[in-house]
This record gives structure tokens, C-alpha cells and sequence, in this order.
């Protein structure tokens, strides 16, 4: 019975091919065809073409039984089952004479090319990879005409224009290719200034904050007017806005040990706790997060956090916070805990010391380790006064806890020393009384 082959069009012009002529003109054989203006070019092999056409679902029937990936070499047993050359030769070569399927003996170990199927995932493959190759074209130029449109338009016509953009950016990676590739990094910068409107604002930052930014693109963007034109957006904007302000200043700011200064700004730090206590976007809690966390790590600008009543908030919000956004406020906690002001912010927080005790031994070693520091930090403030709040909400059995496990040593004498100094004020029987220890802890 013949099988169907399918025909695909070449595009660009090009005329349509049935696989046949394709394979008899030498177009499928050894490569993937690729269209450049209706001229058909051998050009990529077909585990090649895989690899940049990525995860797609492929037909059943080109998919090996023993890999479960698809076949570019497909031959068939005699019991009529196909795989790929080099997974049945390794299974033959593991001492196995049956078929991989169907577990029959094999009354014949030679083994067949199945030309008529490597034909046809050659012909499905191609088609794919032209459509790909069409789209990405496509894409490309529709960024270029886009960023002309940028140069020549204002108003609401270039609020739509770089809405356009921005979608195209968020899911093309060629459309990133093509933006930085012609100059629309710097394009893009000029249109954050002083007089910008938040709208245009917003789109600008939702495009940049997708791009791989070199180290003249972030200088740009560090101007003083336009950070202070990215805080006033992050503070007005949707939560979407928001998160992209943080991301693209989070983005400006990696791996640079000066220039901090231009996030100091009051205005900055109040929109990011506002953020952060958002609890009903985890997302923006977490761009909240990782940009206080990059600021805490200064000591320069310690103090303006601090300043602003950040402490009480942070420890407030520990009870809602997943664990990664968990482990972000705890090291932002512990960096400011190396303040005077700090700590005693910390120690004038009636949550600070039940909370820190909750999370010791409960979510990772981690925020097992933070939670110790900033306990450390409080009760050397006021050991009397502390030690008994702490002993109040059982940190006795926690640090014990600590000290029984698999931590790491320093954890541990942490944990030691700190049982010691909530210890100092109590005689033995009556400190083992208000612990609530069960026998073997005793």
C-alpha cells in the first residue's frame, strides 16, 4: 500500500515540493532546507534543526520506545519494531537478543535503515523549522518597523507603539536580538526624562527590563533623573509596573560596589515596603524583597532603612512569607541587626523574639542560622528582659534541637552560647520548669 508523503512550500516564492522530488534532488538527504528570498540552501542537519526547534510535541511514530526522544536514524527489527541505530545497538550490546517492545526472541539480529521514516521526520522537522525560521523573520521585521515608528511619533501613537514592543520583547527572543542589534537600547533610554509621562514610563521599563543590558546601557539608564523618574513609576504604577521597576533597578545595581547612593532615596525604600506587604502579589513581595536585600547589604544605607520603620514591618510580615521571600527578609533583618538603631529597633518589636524562635529548625538551615544572629543580636541588648521573652516562646527546646542536629558546627555553638546567656537568670530547676522540656531533652 503507498504511503502519503507530504509536500511543503519552500515560501519566499519558492514552489511547493512533495518529499519525493525533495529527497530524489538531494534537498532532505543530508540536511534541513532553509529559504533565503526562494532559494532553497542546504543548511542544518536534522539534530541540529532539533536542537533550535526545542521541547515541541512530535508525532508518536518518531519517537524511539527505548529513549522516548525523536529518531534520526531509525531502523526496524524483524519483528517489525523501529528504534534508533544507536539505542537497540546498545541494547544488543547489553547481552539482550529480543525486541525492546514486544520482549520477543529475535530469529534475526540484523537490522533494517527505515528510509520511508527518516524521510518523513525529515519532511515534519523541515516543515517546522521553516515555519519557525518564517515567524522569527517575521518578528524581526515587525521590531525594526517598530522602532522607526519610535523615532518620528509621540503621544498616544507611541504609547501603542511601545505596548507593541514590549509584548513582542516579552515572548521573542529574537526581538530582543533585533532591539539591541539597532541601537533600540539607547532609543528606548532617550525616552525616560524629566517630563515623561508615567504611561510611556511604564511601557519603556516593561521592554528594558527583558534585555540583556551592556555596561553603556546601564550607565545610561543610571542618570540621576531617570532612577528618579523609575521610583515615581514604581510608586504610581500598576503591580505589574512595579515589578518591572524593581527588576530593571535590581538589574542597574548587580555587581556594583559604587553609585548605591542613587538608591537612597526615602521615596524608593517607602515604595518597596509598600510592595512588600502586598500579600496579594507574591511576585511583587519578592521583587520587593531582592531589591531591599541588594540595598541592606550597604552599610551606607543602613540607616535610611532603619529610618523609614522598616524593622517592625519586615517582622510583621514573616508569619505569610514563602520560603524563598522567608530567607530575602531575614538577611535584610540580620544586616541591619549590625546596627545600634537596628537592634533596638529589633528588640522594641514585641514579634521580633516569638517569630525568630518559630523559625528556628523549621524551615532551613539558612533561616535557622539568621533567626539565631538576630536573636544574638537582641538579647545581648537586654539579656534579663530578653531571656525571658525568649524562654516564654520555648526557645530552650529549639536551640536544643539545634544543637542535637546535623547543622554545621558554628550553628551549633551559636545555639550553645545563646541557651547560656537565657540560662543566666534562672536556677537550674526553674530555667528546666519554664522550658517545658520533655525528659530526654532534660
Amino acid at each position: 500500500m503507498p504511503m502519503y508523503l507530504p509536500s511543503f512550500d519552500v515560501g519566499g516564492g519558492g514552489q511547493v515540493l512533495d518529499l519525493e522530488t525533495a529527497v530524489k534532488d538531494g534537498i532532505l538527504g543530508g540536511g534541513v532546507v532553509v529559504v533565503h528570498g526562494g532559494v532553497l540552501e542546504k543548511k542544518l542537519s536534522l539534530k541540529k534543526m532539533m536542537e533550535e526547534l526545542g521541547s515541541i510535541e512530535v508525532p508518536s511514530v518518531f519517537i524511539c520506545p527505548i529513549s522516548l526522544e525523536p529518531m534520526q536514524d531509525p531502523v526496524t527489527l524483524c519483528t517489525g519494531q523501529t528504534y534508533e541505530r544507536s539505542n537497540i545497538l546498545k541494547w544488543f550490546s547489553l547481552g539482550h537478543f529480543t525486541c525492546p517492545t514486544t520482549m520477543q526472541e529475535l530469529w534475526d539480529d540484523s537490522i533494517t535503515p527505515n528510509s520511508t521514516l527518516h524521510q518523513l521526520i525529515y519532511s515534519w522537522f523541515s516543515q517546522k523549522y521553516l515555519a519557525m525560521k518564517k515567524r522569527s523573520e517575521d518578528v524581526q521585521g515587525r521590531v525594526l518597523e517598530i522602532l522607526e515608528t519610535l523615532k518620528k511619533v509621540k503621544g498616544e501613537t507611541r504609547v501603542q507603539a511601545l505596548k507593541e514592543l514590549r509584548q513582542v520583547v516579552s515572548t521573542h527572543d529574537s526581538a530582543k536580538k533585533t532591539v539591541m542589534d539597532n541601537s533600540g537600547v539607547s532609543l528606548i533610554t532617550s525616552l525616560l526624562g524629566p517630563f515623561t509621562k508615567h504611561v510611556v514610563a511604564s511601557e519603556a521599563i516593561g521592554i528594558l527590563v527583558h534585555l540583556n543590558l551592556n555596561s553603556d546601557g546601564k550607565a545610561n539608564l543610571m542618570q540621576p533623573n531617570r532612577i528618579s523618574l523609575m521610583v515615581d513609576t514604581l510608586n504610581e504604577g500598576s503591580i505589574d509596573t512595579k515589578i518591572n521597576c524593581t527588576r530593571l533597578l535590581e538589574m542597574l545595581m548587580e555587581g556594583k560596589d559604587s553609585e548605591w547612593e542613587v538608591l537612597s532615596s526615602l521615596s524608593l525604600l517607602v515604595g518597596l515596603l509598600r510592595l512588600i506587604r502586598d500579600k496579594r502579589h507574591p511576585n511583587g513581595v519578592l521583587s520587593g524583597l531582592r531589591l531591599l536585600k541588594l540595598i541592606s547589604l550597604h552599610e551606607s544605607l543602613r540607616n535610611s532603612i532603619v529610618g523609614i520603620g522598616a524593622i517592625p514591618q519586615l517582622v510583621e510580615v514573616l508569619p505569610n512569607l514563602n520560603p524563598e521571600c522567608l530567607e530575602l527578609a531575614l538577611v535584610i533583618l540580620e544586616a541591619l541587626s549590625t546596627l545600634p538603631e537596628g537592634a533596638l529597633a529589633l528588640m522594641g518589636c514585641c514579634s521580633t523574639i516569638p517569630n525568630m524562635v518559630k523559625l528556628l529548625m523549621k524551615v532551613s538551615e539558612g533561616c535557622t542560622q539568621f533567626a539565631l544572629s538576630i536573636l544574638w543580636a537582641v538579647c545581648k541588648l537586654a539579656p534579663e528582659k530578653c531571656s525571658s521573652v525568649a524562654v516564654e516562646a520555648g526557645i530552650a527546646a529549639k536551640l536544643l534541637l539545634v544543637i542535637q542536629s546535623g547543622c554545621n558546627p558554628v550553628l551549633k555553638q551559636r545555639s550553645a552560647e545563646l541557651l547560656k546567656l537565657c540560662s543566666l537568670n534562672y536556677s537550674e530547676t526553674i530555667f528546666i520548669s519554664k522550658c517545658k522540656l520533655t525528659k530526654t531533652m532534660q
